[in-house]
Protein backbone atom coordinates (compact mmCIF):
# COMPACT_ATOMS: atom_id res chain seq x y z
CA UNK A 1 0.00 0.00 0.00
CA UNK A 2 1.32 3.43 -0.89
CA UNK A 3 2.22 5.79 1.97
CA UNK A 4 0.04 8.83 2.67
CA UNK A 5 2.95 11.25 2.20
CA UNK A 6 5.71 11.54 -0.38
CA UNK A 7 8.68 12.78 1.59
CA UNK A 8 11.48 14.81 -0.04
CA UNK A 9 15.22 14.27 0.35
CA UNK A 10 17.98 16.59 -0.91
CA UNK A 11 18.57 14.13 -3.77
CA UNK A 12 14.90 14.37 -4.75
CA UNK A 13 15.08 18.14 -5.04
CA UNK A 14 18.00 18.17 -7.52
CA UNK A 15 18.38 21.93 -6.88
CA UNK A 16 18.09 24.01 -3.73
CA UNK A 17 14.50 25.33 -3.74
CA UNK A 18 13.79 29.05 -3.81
CA UNK A 19 11.33 28.54 -0.96
CA UNK A 20 12.46 26.45 2.02
CA UNK A 21 8.92 26.35 3.43
CA UNK A 22 9.91 26.69 7.05
CA UNK A 23 8.08 28.57 9.79
CA UNK A 24 10.91 31.09 9.92
CA UNK A 25 10.76 31.71 6.18
CA UNK A 26 7.01 32.24 6.31
CA UNK A 27 7.30 34.65 9.19
CA UNK A 28 9.99 36.63 7.38
CA UNK A 29 8.09 36.93 4.08
CA UNK A 30 7.24 40.45 2.94
CA UNK A 31 5.58 41.61 -0.28
CA UNK A 32 7.53 44.86 0.09
CA UNK A 33 10.85 43.01 0.17
CA UNK A 34 9.88 40.84 -2.81
CA UNK A 35 8.92 43.96 -4.75
CA UNK A 36 12.60 44.95 -4.82
CA UNK A 37 13.05 42.15 -7.36
CA UNK A 38 11.15 44.31 -9.85
CA UNK A 39 12.52 47.51 -11.38
CA UNK A 40 9.59 49.88 -11.77
CA UNK A 41 9.36 52.31 -14.67
CA UNK A 42 12.23 54.79 -14.98
CA UNK A 43 9.91 57.73 -14.34
CA UNK A 44 7.91 55.94 -11.64
CA UNK A 45 5.02 53.53 -11.91
CA UNK A 46 4.80 49.86 -12.85
CA UNK A 47 4.16 48.07 -16.15
CA UNK A 48 3.87 44.30 -16.59
CA UNK A 49 5.55 44.21 -20.01
CA UNK A 50 8.42 46.46 -18.94
CA UNK A 51 9.14 44.12 -16.03
CA UNK A 52 8.76 40.99 -18.18
CA UNK A 53 10.78 42.18 -21.18
CA UNK A 54 12.41 45.61 -21.25
CA UNK A 55 14.37 45.45 -18.00
CA UNK A 56 15.95 42.18 -19.19
CA UNK A 57 16.46 43.50 -22.73
CA UNK A 58 18.48 46.39 -21.31
CA UNK A 59 20.49 44.22 -18.91
CA UNK A 60 22.77 41.20 -18.73
CA UNK A 61 20.03 38.83 -19.98
CA UNK A 62 19.67 40.73 -23.25
CA UNK A 63 21.04 37.79 -25.29
CA UNK A 64 19.35 35.09 -23.19
CA UNK A 65 16.60 33.16 -24.99
CA UNK A 66 13.19 34.37 -23.85
CA UNK A 67 11.00 32.26 -26.16
CA UNK A 68 11.78 29.02 -27.95
CA UNK A 69 8.97 28.56 -30.45
CA UNK A 70 8.36 25.03 -31.73
CA UNK A 71 6.51 25.95 -34.88
CA UNK A 72 4.62 23.87 -37.41
CA UNK A 73 6.61 21.61 -39.70
CA UNK A 74 9.33 21.04 -37.07
CA UNK A 75 10.54 24.62 -37.46
CA UNK A 76 12.18 26.11 -34.39
CA UNK A 77 12.71 29.78 -33.64
CA UNK A 78 14.47 31.35 -30.67
CA UNK A 79 13.77 34.92 -29.60
CA UNK A 80 16.12 36.64 -27.16
CA UNK A 81 15.02 39.17 -24.58
CA UNK A 82 16.68 41.88 -26.65
CA UNK A 83 14.77 40.90 -29.80
CA UNK A 84 11.53 40.52 -27.89
CA UNK A 85 12.03 44.02 -26.51
CA UNK A 86 12.44 45.47 -30.02
CA UNK A 87 9.51 43.59 -31.52
CA UNK A 88 7.09 44.43 -28.71
CA UNK A 89 8.13 48.08 -28.94
CA UNK A 90 7.34 47.98 -32.65
CA UNK A 91 3.90 46.62 -31.86
CA UNK A 92 3.32 49.35 -29.28
CA UNK A 93 4.42 51.99 -31.80
CA UNK A 94 2.06 50.47 -34.36
CA UNK A 95 -0.84 50.94 -31.95
CA UNK A 96 0.14 54.55 -31.35
CA UNK A 97 0.28 55.18 -35.10
CA UNK A 98 -3.30 53.91 -35.37
CA UNK A 99 -4.37 56.39 -32.71
CA UNK A 100 -4.89 53.78 -29.98
CA UNK A 101 -4.73 55.44 -26.57
CA UNK A 102 -3.71 54.06 -23.20
CA UNK A 103 -6.66 52.23 -21.64
CA UNK A 104 -8.06 50.96 -24.96
CA UNK A 105 -9.26 47.34 -25.04
CA UNK A 106 -7.06 45.11 -27.23
CA UNK A 107 -8.30 41.56 -27.89
CA UNK A 108 -5.79 38.92 -28.99
CA UNK A 109 -7.24 35.95 -30.90
CA UNK A 110 -4.20 33.95 -32.00
CA UNK A 111 -2.94 30.42 -32.17
CA UNK A 112 0.28 29.92 -30.22
CA UNK A 113 3.03 31.75 -32.05
CA UNK A 114 5.16 34.88 -31.90
CA UNK A 115 2.31 37.20 -32.91
CA UNK A 116 0.36 36.27 -29.80
CA UNK A 117 3.26 37.26 -27.54
CA UNK A 118 3.84 40.51 -29.42
CA UNK A 119 0.16 41.39 -29.07
CA UNK A 120 -0.09 40.71 -25.35
CA UNK A 121 3.25 42.27 -24.36
CA UNK A 122 3.22 45.12 -26.88
CA UNK A 123 -0.34 45.97 -25.91
CA UNK A 124 0.61 46.12 -22.23
CA UNK A 125 3.56 48.37 -23.09
CA UNK A 126 1.17 50.75 -24.83
CA UNK A 127 -1.07 50.84 -21.77
CA UNK A 128 -3.89 48.86 -23.38
CA UNK A 129 -6.15 46.55 -21.41
CA UNK A 130 -5.34 43.23 -23.10
CA UNK A 131 -7.87 40.41 -23.35
CA UNK A 132 -6.44 37.11 -24.67
CA UNK A 133 -9.04 34.91 -26.38
CA UNK A 134 -9.08 31.17 -26.92
CA UNK A 135 -8.52 30.53 -30.62
CA UNK A 136 -10.97 27.60 -30.69
CA UNK A 137 -13.92 29.75 -29.60
CA UNK A 138 -16.84 29.82 -32.01
CA UNK A 139 -18.34 33.07 -33.34
CA UNK A 140 -20.95 33.36 -30.59
CA UNK A 141 -18.58 33.36 -27.57
CA UNK A 142 -16.20 35.64 -29.48
CA UNK A 143 -18.96 38.14 -30.15
CA UNK A 144 -20.09 37.99 -26.52
CA UNK A 145 -16.61 38.74 -25.18
CA UNK A 146 -15.79 41.44 -27.72
CA UNK A 147 -19.10 43.13 -26.99
CA UNK A 148 -18.90 42.85 -23.18
CA UNK A 149 -15.27 43.94 -23.22
CA UNK A 150 -15.92 46.82 -25.63
CA UNK A 151 -13.04 45.70 -27.82
CA UNK A 152 -11.51 48.48 -29.91
CA UNK A 153 -8.63 46.53 -31.49
CA UNK A 154 -8.43 42.88 -32.50
CA UNK A 155 -5.25 41.01 -33.40
CA UNK A 156 -5.85 37.72 -35.20
CA UNK A 157 -4.85 35.62 -38.19
CA UNK A 158 -6.44 35.87 -41.62
CA UNK A 159 -7.84 32.36 -41.33
CA UNK A 160 -9.42 32.92 -37.90
CA UNK A 161 -10.82 36.27 -38.98
CA UNK A 162 -12.49 34.92 -42.11
CA UNK A 163 -13.85 31.87 -40.33
CA UNK A 164 -15.04 33.44 -37.08
CA UNK A 165 -15.02 37.23 -37.01
CA UNK A 166 -15.75 38.74 -40.43
CA UNK A 167 -19.48 38.11 -40.19
CA UNK A 168 -19.58 39.78 -36.77
CA UNK A 169 -18.04 43.14 -37.72
CA UNK A 170 -21.30 44.97 -38.32
CA UNK A 171 -22.52 43.92 -34.86
CA UNK A 172 -19.37 45.26 -33.15
CA UNK A 173 -19.44 49.03 -33.70
CA UNK A 174 -16.71 49.67 -31.12
CA UNK A 175 -14.21 47.46 -32.98
CA UNK A 176 -12.22 50.13 -34.84
CA UNK A 177 -9.14 48.22 -35.97
CA UNK A 178 -8.37 44.62 -36.96
CA UNK A 179 -4.71 43.60 -37.31
CA UNK A 180 -4.19 40.50 -39.45
CA UNK A 181 -1.28 38.20 -40.24
CA UNK A 182 -1.10 35.12 -42.41
CA UNK A 183 0.14 32.01 -40.58
CA UNK A 184 1.76 30.79 -43.81
CA UNK A 185 3.55 34.14 -44.30
CA UNK A 186 1.34 35.10 -47.23
CA UNK A 187 0.08 38.58 -48.03
CA UNK A 188 -2.91 40.00 -46.14
CA UNK A 189 -5.58 41.20 -48.54
CA UNK A 190 -8.76 41.59 -46.51
CA UNK A 191 -10.92 44.70 -46.70
CA UNK A 192 -11.17 46.96 -43.64
CA UNK A 193 -8.17 45.37 -41.90
CA UNK A 194 -4.47 46.16 -41.38
CA UNK A 195 -1.48 44.03 -42.39
CA UNK A 196 0.29 43.38 -39.08
CA UNK A 197 3.72 42.52 -40.45
CA UNK A 198 3.78 45.40 -42.92
CA UNK A 199 3.03 47.85 -40.10
CA UNK A 200 5.57 46.17 -37.82
CA UNK A 201 8.19 46.60 -40.53
CA UNK A 202 7.48 50.32 -40.67
CA UNK A 203 7.49 50.86 -36.88
CA UNK A 204 10.40 52.06 -34.78
CA UNK A 205 12.36 49.79 -32.40
CA UNK A 206 12.20 52.22 -29.48
CA UNK A 207 9.10 52.95 -27.45
CA UNK A 208 8.56 54.82 -24.20
CA UNK A 209 6.40 52.52 -22.11
CA UNK A 210 3.06 54.00 -21.09
CA UNK A 211 3.19 55.49 -17.57
CA UNK A 212 1.00 52.87 -15.94
CA UNK A 213 0.80 52.42 -12.17
CA UNK A 214 0.35 49.34 -10.01
CA UNK A 215 -3.41 49.98 -9.92
CA UNK A 216 -3.78 50.63 -13.68
CA UNK A 217 -5.91 48.05 -15.54
CA UNK A 218 -3.81 45.55 -17.47
CA UNK A 219 -5.54 42.27 -18.36
CA UNK A 220 -9.13 41.26 -18.90
CA UNK A 221 -9.79 37.54 -18.47
CA UNK A 222 -13.18 36.01 -19.15
CA UNK A 223 -14.14 33.00 -17.12
CA UNK A 224 -15.17 30.09 -19.33
CA UNK A 225 -18.92 30.52 -19.28
CA UNK A 226 -20.36 27.43 -20.96
CA UNK A 227 -23.70 28.41 -19.48
CA UNK A 228 -24.86 31.94 -18.89
CA UNK A 229 -22.90 35.12 -19.51
CA UNK A 230 -19.12 34.92 -18.95
CA UNK A 231 -17.61 37.14 -16.28
CA UNK A 232 -14.85 39.53 -17.27
CA UNK A 233 -12.30 39.69 -14.43
CA UNK A 234 -10.23 42.86 -14.60
CA UNK A 235 -6.63 42.77 -13.35
CA UNK A 236 -3.97 45.45 -12.81
CA UNK A 237 -0.27 45.93 -13.53
CA UNK A 238 0.49 45.34 -9.84
CA UNK A 239 -0.20 41.65 -10.55
CA UNK A 240 3.41 41.56 -11.79
CA UNK A 241 4.48 41.00 -8.19
CA UNK A 242 2.14 38.02 -7.76
CA UNK A 243 3.36 36.43 -11.01
CA UNK A 244 6.98 37.06 -10.00
CA UNK A 245 6.65 35.63 -6.48
CA UNK A 246 4.52 32.62 -7.42
CA UNK A 247 6.77 31.76 -10.36
CA UNK A 248 9.72 31.80 -8.00
CA UNK A 249 8.16 29.98 -5.04
CA UNK A 250 5.27 27.83 -6.37
CA UNK A 251 7.00 26.79 -9.63
CA UNK A 252 10.55 27.12 -8.26
CA UNK A 253 11.87 28.89 -11.36
CA UNK A 254 15.61 29.66 -11.41
CA UNK A 255 17.49 31.80 -13.98
CA UNK A 256 18.94 28.79 -15.82
CA UNK A 257 15.65 26.91 -16.20
CA UNK A 258 13.95 25.90 -19.44
CA UNK A 259 10.26 26.14 -18.64
CA UNK A 260 7.27 24.68 -20.46
CA UNK A 261 3.71 25.69 -19.63
CA UNK A 262 1.33 23.69 -21.81
CA UNK A 263 -1.72 25.89 -21.15
CA UNK A 264 -3.12 27.85 -24.08
CA UNK A 265 -2.57 31.62 -23.56
CA UNK A 266 -6.24 32.13 -24.37
CA UNK A 267 -6.87 31.01 -20.78
CA UNK A 268 -5.60 32.72 -17.64
CA UNK A 269 -2.99 30.04 -16.85
CA UNK A 270 -1.47 30.37 -20.30
CA UNK A 271 -1.20 34.15 -19.88
CA UNK A 272 -0.07 34.30 -16.27
CA UNK A 273 2.37 31.36 -16.40
CA UNK A 274 2.82 30.71 -20.11
CA UNK A 275 3.78 34.33 -20.83
CA UNK A 276 4.31 36.58 -17.82
CA UNK A 277 5.80 34.68 -14.86
CA UNK A 278 8.73 33.04 -16.70
CA UNK A 279 9.61 36.30 -18.47
CA UNK A 280 9.43 38.23 -15.20
CA UNK A 281 12.02 35.80 -13.83
CA UNK A 282 14.19 35.95 -16.96
CA UNK A 283 13.96 32.27 -17.88
CA UNK A 284 13.54 30.56 -21.24
CA UNK A 285 10.00 29.50 -22.15
CA UNK A 286 9.26 26.74 -24.64
CA UNK A 287 6.14 27.36 -26.73
CA UNK A 288 4.67 24.33 -28.51
CA UNK A 289 2.53 25.59 -31.38
CA UNK A 290 0.91 22.19 -32.08
CA UNK A 291 -1.85 20.24 -30.38
CA UNK A 292 -1.42 17.49 -27.78
CA UNK A 293 0.36 14.35 -28.89
CA UNK A 294 1.78 12.04 -26.23
CA UNK A 295 4.80 10.91 -28.26
CA UNK A 296 5.74 14.46 -29.23
CA UNK A 297 5.28 15.77 -25.69
CA UNK A 298 7.73 13.23 -24.31
CA UNK A 299 10.12 14.12 -27.13
CA UNK A 300 9.84 17.81 -26.21
CA UNK A 301 10.69 17.09 -22.58
CA UNK A 302 13.76 15.21 -23.76
CA UNK A 303 14.94 17.26 -26.75
CA UNK A 304 14.34 20.72 -25.31
CA UNK A 305 15.82 19.75 -21.94
CA UNK A 306 12.81 21.00 -20.02
CA UNK A 307 13.61 21.50 -16.34
CA UNK A 308 10.27 22.83 -15.02
CA UNK A 309 6.99 21.67 -16.51
CA UNK A 310 3.54 23.14 -15.73
CA UNK A 311 0.61 21.24 -17.21
CA UNK A 312 -2.99 20.20 -16.60
CA UNK A 313 -4.56 17.13 -14.97
CA UNK A 314 -6.28 16.21 -18.22
CA UNK A 315 -2.95 16.15 -20.05
CA UNK A 316 -1.45 13.99 -17.32
CA UNK A 317 -4.35 11.56 -17.53
CA UNK A 318 -3.95 11.37 -21.31
CA UNK A 319 -0.28 10.56 -20.85
CA UNK A 320 -1.24 7.92 -18.31
CA UNK A 321 -3.71 6.51 -20.83
CA UNK A 322 -0.93 6.29 -23.44
CA UNK A 323 0.92 3.90 -21.15
CA UNK A 324 4.12 3.85 -19.12
CA UNK A 325 6.07 2.11 -21.88
CA UNK A 326 5.83 5.17 -24.12
CA UNK A 327 7.14 7.37 -21.31
CA UNK A 328 10.10 5.05 -20.71
CA UNK A 329 11.27 5.34 -24.32
CA UNK A 330 12.39 8.89 -23.54
CA UNK A 331 14.89 10.27 -21.07
CA UNK A 332 14.52 13.67 -19.45
CA UNK A 333 17.44 14.06 -17.02
CA UNK A 334 16.98 17.84 -16.86
CA UNK A 335 13.41 17.63 -15.60
CA UNK A 336 13.36 18.42 -11.90
CA UNK A 337 9.92 19.86 -11.08
CA UNK A 338 6.44 19.10 -12.43
CA UNK A 339 3.33 21.03 -11.41
CA UNK A 340 -0.32 20.87 -12.36
CA UNK A 341 -3.33 23.19 -12.37
CA UNK A 342 -6.77 23.48 -13.96
CA UNK A 343 -8.71 21.16 -11.70
CA UNK A 344 -7.77 19.03 -8.69
CA UNK A 345 -5.15 16.39 -9.29
CA UNK A 346 -6.17 12.90 -8.26
CA UNK A 347 -3.73 10.98 -6.02
CA UNK A 348 -3.24 8.34 -8.71
CA UNK A 349 -1.79 10.98 -11.05
CA UNK A 350 0.62 12.22 -8.38
CA UNK A 351 1.90 8.70 -7.87
CA UNK A 352 2.09 8.06 -11.62
CA UNK A 353 4.52 10.96 -11.86
CA UNK A 354 6.64 9.53 -9.08
CA UNK A 355 6.68 6.02 -10.53
CA UNK A 356 6.93 6.76 -14.28
CA UNK A 357 8.61 10.17 -14.55
CA UNK A 358 10.64 9.79 -11.37
CA UNK A 359 9.04 12.98 -10.01
CA UNK A 360 5.75 13.51 -8.18
CA UNK A 361 3.26 15.96 -9.71
CA UNK A 362 2.83 19.06 -7.53
CA UNK A 363 -0.77 20.24 -7.49
CA UNK A 364 -1.70 23.87 -6.85
CA UNK A 365 -4.86 25.95 -6.66
CA UNK A 366 -5.91 29.35 -7.89
CA UNK A 367 -8.62 31.02 -9.94
CA UNK A 368 -9.03 33.59 -12.70
CA UNK A 369 -10.06 35.98 -9.95
CA UNK A 370 -6.99 35.47 -7.75
CA UNK A 371 -4.61 36.30 -10.61
CA UNK A 372 -2.00 33.80 -9.49
CA UNK A 373 -1.30 30.63 -7.52
CA UNK A 374 -2.57 30.83 -3.94
CA UNK A 375 -2.11 27.29 -2.57
CA UNK A 376 0.62 24.94 -3.70
CA UNK A 377 2.69 21.88 -3.08
CA UNK A 378 6.06 23.61 -3.29
CA UNK A 379 9.38 21.99 -4.15
CA UNK A 380 10.54 21.57 -0.55
CA UNK A 381 7.22 20.34 0.88
CA UNK A 382 6.32 16.73 1.57
CA UNK A 383 3.36 15.92 -0.71
CA UNK A 384 0.08 14.49 0.43
CA UNK A 385 -1.27 13.08 -2.86
CA UNK A 386 -4.69 14.54 -3.54
CA UNK A 387 -4.07 17.72 -1.57
CA UNK A 388 -3.86 21.20 -3.10
CA UNK A 389 -1.02 21.96 -0.71
CA UNK A 390 -0.72 24.89 1.66
CA UNK A 391 -1.06 28.68 1.26
CA UNK A 392 1.93 30.35 -0.35
CA UNK A 393 3.88 32.96 1.60
CA UNK A 394 1.93 36.19 1.83
CA UNK A 395 -1.41 34.36 1.47
CA UNK A 396 -3.76 33.72 4.39
CA UNK A 397 -6.47 31.11 3.79
CA UNK A 398 -9.37 29.83 5.87
CA UNK A 399 -12.38 27.52 5.68
CA UNK A 400 -15.54 29.51 6.33
CA UNK A 401 -19.30 29.47 6.26
CA UNK A 402 -21.27 32.62 5.50
CA UNK A 403 -24.23 33.32 7.72
CA UNK A 404 -27.53 34.77 6.52
CA UNK A 405 -26.47 38.19 7.83
CA UNK A 406 -23.30 38.05 5.72
CA UNK A 407 -20.86 37.49 8.58
CA UNK A 408 -18.42 34.57 8.47
CA UNK A 409 -18.01 31.60 10.76
CA UNK A 410 -14.43 30.24 10.66
CA UNK A 411 -14.41 26.46 10.67
CA UNK A 412 -11.91 24.07 12.22
CA UNK A 413 -9.80 21.29 10.76
CA UNK A 414 -11.51 18.50 8.81
CA UNK A 415 -14.74 20.50 8.45
CA UNK A 416 -16.03 21.17 4.93
CA UNK A 417 -16.69 24.79 4.11
CA UNK A 418 -15.91 27.48 1.58
CA UNK A 419 -12.28 28.29 0.84
CA UNK A 420 -11.60 31.95 1.60
CA UNK A 421 -8.54 34.17 1.19
CA UNK A 422 -7.74 37.28 3.19
CA UNK A 423 -7.28 40.33 1.00
CA UNK A 424 -5.38 42.12 -0.33
CA UNK A 425 -2.64 40.50 -2.38
CA UNK A 426 -1.08 42.13 -5.44
CA UNK A 427 -2.66 39.95 -8.12
CA UNK A 428 -6.31 39.98 -7.00
CA UNK A 429 -8.88 41.05 -9.55
CA UNK A 430 -10.42 44.51 -9.15
CA UNK A 431 -13.79 44.13 -10.87
CA UNK A 432 -16.18 42.00 -12.84
CA UNK A 433 -16.68 44.12 -15.90
CA UNK A 434 -20.11 45.72 -15.69
CA UNK A 435 -21.18 43.50 -12.79
CA UNK A 436 -20.48 45.50 -9.65
CA UNK A 437 -22.99 43.70 -7.44
CA UNK A 438 -21.67 40.30 -8.48
CA UNK A 439 -18.16 41.48 -7.60
CA UNK A 440 -19.24 42.72 -4.17
CA UNK A 441 -20.86 39.35 -3.39
CA UNK A 442 -17.42 37.73 -3.67
CA UNK A 443 -16.27 39.46 -0.48
CA UNK A 444 -17.18 39.42 3.19
CA UNK A 445 -15.20 42.01 5.11
CA UNK A 446 -11.52 41.37 4.49
CA UNK A 447 -12.13 37.96 2.91
CA UNK A 448 -12.55 36.82 -0.69
CA UNK A 449 -14.92 33.86 -1.01
CA UNK A 450 -13.84 31.48 -3.74
CA UNK A 451 -17.01 29.44 -4.25
CA UNK A 452 -14.93 26.25 -3.83
CA UNK A 453 -15.68 23.85 -1.00
CA UNK A 454 -12.65 22.41 0.76
CA UNK A 455 -11.33 21.16 4.07
CA UNK A 456 -8.06 21.74 5.91
CA UNK A 457 -6.24 18.98 7.77
CA UNK A 458 -4.28 19.25 11.00
CA UNK A 459 -1.01 19.86 9.12
CA UNK A 460 -2.43 22.86 7.25
CA UNK A 461 -2.89 21.08 3.90
CA UNK A 462 -6.06 21.98 1.98
CA UNK A 463 -8.20 19.38 0.19
CA UNK A 464 -10.64 20.22 -2.59
CA UNK A 465 -14.20 18.92 -2.23
CA UNK A 466 -15.96 20.57 -5.17
CA UNK A 467 -17.52 23.73 -6.48
CA UNK A 468 -20.35 24.74 -4.19
CA UNK A 469 -22.83 24.07 -7.02
CA UNK A 470 -21.25 20.71 -7.99
CA UNK A 471 -21.34 19.03 -4.57
CA UNK A 472 -23.84 16.15 -4.39
CA UNK A 473 -26.29 15.94 -1.47
CA UNK A 474 -27.50 12.37 -1.05
CA UNK A 475 -29.49 11.06 1.95
CA UNK A 476 -27.92 13.73 4.15
CA UNK A 477 -24.39 13.08 2.91
CA UNK A 478 -22.33 15.85 1.31
CA UNK A 479 -20.40 14.11 -1.46
CA UNK A 480 -17.57 15.78 -3.34
CA UNK A 481 -17.18 14.61 -6.96
CA UNK A 482 -13.40 14.70 -6.64
CA UNK A 483 -13.37 12.03 -3.90
CA UNK A 484 -15.45 9.62 -5.98
CA UNK A 485 -13.49 10.31 -9.17
CA UNK A 486 -10.20 9.71 -7.36
CA UNK A 487 -11.41 6.33 -6.11
CA UNK A 488 -12.43 5.27 -9.63
CA UNK A 489 -9.07 6.38 -11.01
CA UNK A 490 -7.35 3.94 -8.68
CA UNK A 491 -8.73 1.10 -10.79
CA UNK A 492 -6.14 0.04 -13.40
CA UNK A 493 -8.66 0.22 -16.27
CA UNK A 494 -9.79 3.83 -15.72
CA UNK A 495 -8.16 6.72 -17.57
CA UNK A 496 -10.63 9.47 -16.69
CA UNK A 497 -13.63 9.77 -14.41
CA UNK A 498 -16.33 12.38 -13.86
CA UNK A 499 -19.19 12.30 -11.38
CA UNK A 500 -22.55 14.09 -11.26
CA UNK A 501 -25.58 14.12 -9.01
CA UNK A 502 -28.92 12.89 -10.39
CA UNK A 503 -32.22 13.97 -8.80
CA UNK A 504 -33.83 11.22 -6.72
CA UNK A 505 -37.27 11.51 -5.06
CA UNK A 506 -36.14 9.72 -1.89
CA UNK A 507 -32.43 10.43 -1.48
CA UNK A 508 -32.42 13.92 -2.96
CA UNK A 509 -29.61 12.99 -5.35
CA UNK A 510 -27.75 9.85 -6.33
CA UNK A 511 -24.21 9.63 -7.66
CA UNK A 512 -23.64 8.73 -11.30
CA UNK A 513 -20.15 8.21 -12.71
CA UNK A 514 -18.77 8.40 -16.24
CA UNK A 515 -15.40 6.86 -17.09
CA UNK A 516 -13.15 6.37 -20.10
CA UNK A 517 -10.74 3.46 -20.25
CA UNK A 518 -7.01 3.04 -20.72
CA UNK A 519 -5.68 1.23 -23.77
CA UNK A 520 -5.96 -2.52 -23.57
CA UNK A 521 -9.29 -2.50 -21.72
CA UNK A 522 -12.68 -3.02 -23.37
CA UNK A 523 -16.07 -1.92 -22.11
CA UNK A 524 -18.46 -4.68 -21.10
CA UNK A 525 -20.89 -5.77 -18.42
CA UNK A 526 -18.20 -7.50 -16.35
CA UNK A 527 -15.95 -4.45 -16.21
CA UNK A 528 -18.94 -2.18 -15.54
CA UNK A 529 -19.90 -4.24 -12.49
CA UNK A 530 -16.28 -4.52 -11.39
CA UNK A 531 -15.91 -0.72 -11.39
CA UNK A 532 -19.09 -0.23 -9.35
CA UNK A 533 -17.87 -2.85 -6.89
CA UNK A 534 -14.45 -1.24 -6.67
CA UNK A 535 -16.04 2.10 -5.81
CA UNK A 536 -18.34 0.56 -3.17
CA UNK A 537 -15.42 -1.21 -1.55
CA UNK A 538 -13.30 1.92 -1.59
CA UNK A 539 -15.95 4.49 -0.58
CA UNK A 540 -18.83 2.66 1.03
CA UNK A 541 -22.36 2.26 -0.29
CA UNK A 542 -23.54 5.72 0.78
CA UNK A 543 -20.93 7.58 -1.28
CA UNK A 544 -20.21 5.22 -4.18
CA UNK A 545 -21.94 5.69 -7.55
CA UNK A 546 -25.23 3.94 -8.08
CA UNK A 547 -24.86 4.17 -11.86
CA UNK A 548 -21.87 4.16 -14.19
CA UNK A 549 -21.44 4.70 -17.93
CA UNK A 550 -18.30 3.83 -19.88
CA UNK A 551 -17.63 6.37 -22.67
CA UNK A 552 -14.99 6.56 -25.36
CA UNK A 553 -13.90 9.94 -23.95
CA UNK A 554 -15.18 12.54 -21.52
CA UNK A 555 -16.03 16.10 -22.54
CA UNK A 556 -13.47 18.62 -21.38
CA UNK A 557 -12.44 22.14 -22.25
CA UNK A 558 -9.21 22.90 -24.02
CA UNK A 559 -8.04 24.42 -20.73
CA UNK A 560 -8.21 20.90 -19.28
CA UNK A 561 -11.37 20.94 -17.17
CA UNK A 562 -13.77 18.03 -17.25
CA UNK A 563 -17.23 19.35 -18.08
CA UNK A 564 -19.37 17.74 -15.41
CA UNK A 565 -22.15 20.23 -16.10
CA UNK A 566 -22.30 19.15 -19.72
CA UNK A 567 -22.50 15.50 -18.69
CA UNK A 568 -25.33 16.40 -16.33
CA UNK A 569 -27.18 18.37 -19.01
CA UNK A 570 -26.94 15.44 -21.41
CA UNK A 571 -28.00 12.96 -18.75
CA UNK A 572 -31.05 15.01 -17.72
CA UNK A 573 -31.97 16.30 -21.17
CA UNK A 574 -31.22 19.92 -20.27
CA UNK A 575 -29.86 22.63 -22.60
CA UNK A 576 -26.12 22.18 -23.10
CA UNK A 577 -25.27 25.86 -23.54
CA UNK A 578 -22.22 26.96 -25.50
CA UNK A 579 -19.95 24.02 -26.29
CA UNK A 580 -17.40 25.87 -28.42
CA UNK A 581 -14.77 25.69 -25.66
CA UNK A 582 -14.79 21.90 -25.68
CA UNK A 583 -11.82 19.95 -26.94
CA UNK A 584 -14.14 17.18 -28.15
CA UNK A 585 -17.56 18.86 -28.68
CA UNK A 586 -19.19 15.79 -30.17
Amino acid sequence: MRPAIIEKTPADLRQTPNWPDTAAARAAFSWQVEATGLSGLPGGGLNLAFEAVDRHAAGPRRSHVALRLLERGERRREVSYGELGRLTSRFANLLTTLGIKSGARLFVLCNRGLELYLGVLGGLKAGCVVAPLFAAFGPEPLETRLRLGEGEVLLTSTALYRRKVAALRERLPRLRHVLLYDEDNGAVQVADTHDLHRLLGEAADEFEVAPTRADSPSLLHFTSGTTGTPKGALHVHGAALTHYVTGKYALDLHPGDVFWCTADPGWVTGTSYGILAPLLLGVTSVVDCAEFDAERWYAILERERISVWYTAPTAIRLLMKAGAELARRHRHPNLRFVASVGEPLNPEAVWWGQEVLGLPIHDNWWQTETGGIMLANTAAMPIKPGSMGRPLPGIEAAIVQRREDGALDFLGDEVIGELALKQPWPGMFRAYLGQDERYRRCFAGDWYLSGDLARRDADGYYWFVGRSDDVIKSAGHLIGPFEVESALLEHPAVAEAAVIGKPDPILGETVKAFVSLKGGFAAGAALHDELLGHARKRLGAAVAPKELDILASLPRTRSGKLMRRLLKARELGLPEGDTSTLENPT
